[in-house]
């Protein structure tokens, strides 16, 4: 607010002006995924700050594009992204031998293709056998408010 404004309205308003602008929810720079392999899928958990969510992969296949999760880990380039197949999504660059990937809603890995779902809970709900994880929309949508336009993604 310009200066005349608060010197018409006094020293108590700046207070309370700047109390609410404190409150304003910050922006995050970096996420984190920690995983568990096996032998049909990968499972990881997502940390952003204090939200955490849950991570679904293909299974480690030594970084075969289109038919494997991520691998090696390690530090990536992630950025907000709007994708004409899946929507707001999260890209992942720099990912050695690989490209296109991203972050998107879905609940099955015959949904993915080299990417990472996300949802807020790990179940079965379908009939393959393979884990499944849930409310991808939803929790993809919180996630993506939460971040920053670039930021850093390092997956272990």
């Amino acid at each position: 607010m310009p200066s005349l404004f608060y010197a018409v309205l006094g020293d108590d308003v700046k207070i309370i002006i700047t109390y609410i602008e404190s409150l304003r929810i910050k922006k995050m720079n970096k996420i984190k995924i920690q995983r568990t392999y096996y032998e049909d899928c990968t499972i990881g958990r997502l940390w952003c700050g204090e939200f955490q969510c849950f991570t679904l992969e293909l299974p480690m296949l030594n970084n075969a594009s289109s038919i494997s999760c991520i691998y090696p880990s390690g530090g990536f380039i992630g950025r907000k992204h709007f994708s004409a197949k899946n929507g707001d999504v999260i890209a992942i660059d720099n990912v050695m031998g690989r490209t296109n990937i991203q972050v998107h809603s879905g609940n099955y890995t015959s949904q993915i293709q080299g990417c990472i779902l996300v949802g807020d809970s790990v179940r079965f709900l379908n009939d393959d056998g393979v884990p499944d994880v849930t409310n991808s929309k939803n929790t993809l949508k919180k996630l993506l408010s939460m971040l920053e336009d670039s930021f850093r993604v390092d997956i272990d």
